[in-house]
């Protein structure tokens, strides 16, 4: 129908993908009109349908859902985008709601609460889990002195440091990935994650950021 919301259901794990489209598929007002197994795919998909409302995992191989996020709204600017995620700490949380994500709910959230907060977001209006809330309020709550102007490597977490930190070494993702004892998947994620983090474009950049802040010393 012409006047159903329209969902692009973007994660990299089809069990959830398949289990958020049958949620959604039930309701009379809403119509998915595309799954995304990646951030690359789900920029491709936004551009061919500009749906109302896109569901948005976090980590996913190749563009991380912050980076992913940035972007889709770059080629999609009427799209509200709903982050769908386990991860509740601050360093995900406020670069999601930064880069353009208007609600982020958690994977514990009901079948209800779901359906409710893609309507809403398709009406303007955002949706933050209870735990992911009190965590934006403590943040605002900080000193202004404190969150006037923060760094924006200080958004990364220890192991987005330390992996930019041999980016800048000029270690290939293979090489990080060898070196930190995680898998290369992995990597490329936080390097994903660092770039929108940081608001560089490519790795050169964030090196380049990293020498010229002083996180990498000569």
């Amino acid at each position: 129908m012409s006047s159903s919301i329209t969902v692009l259901i973007i994660d990299d794990h089809t069990v959830v993908r398949q289990g958020v489209r049958a949620l959604l598929g039930a309701q009379e007002d809403i119509e998915v009109v595309g799954e995304a197994g990646s951030g690359e795919q789900a920029l491709e998909l936004a551009r061919e349908h500009a749906p109302d409302v896109a569901l948005m995992d976090l980590m996913m191989p190749g563009i991380g859902g912050i980076e992913a996020t940035r972007r889709l709204k770059e080629v999609s600017p009427r799209t509200q985008i709903l982050m769908l995620t386990s991860y509740h700490e601050d360093e995900h949380i406020l670069p999601a709601l930064r880069a353009g994500a208007l609600s982020y709910l958690l994977k514990d959230a009901s079948a209800d609460e779901l359906v409710q907060a893609v309507r809403k977001a398709a009406s303007g209006e955002a949706t933050l889990s209870p735990q992911v809330a009190s965590q934006v309020v403590r943040s605002l709550r900080q000193p202004t002195r404190e969150r006037e102007i923060p760094p924006l490597h200080s958004q990364l977490s220890e192991r987005e440091r330390q992996v930019l930190l041999l980016v800048a070494d000029g270690l290939t993702n293979t090489d990080i990935a060898q070196r930190l004892g995680i898998g290369e998947k992995t990597v490329k994620s936080h390097v994903s994650n660092i770039l929108g983090k940081l608001q560089v474009e490519d790795r050169t950049q964030a090196a380049a950021f990293a020498w010229r802040e002083g996180l990498k010393q000569r």
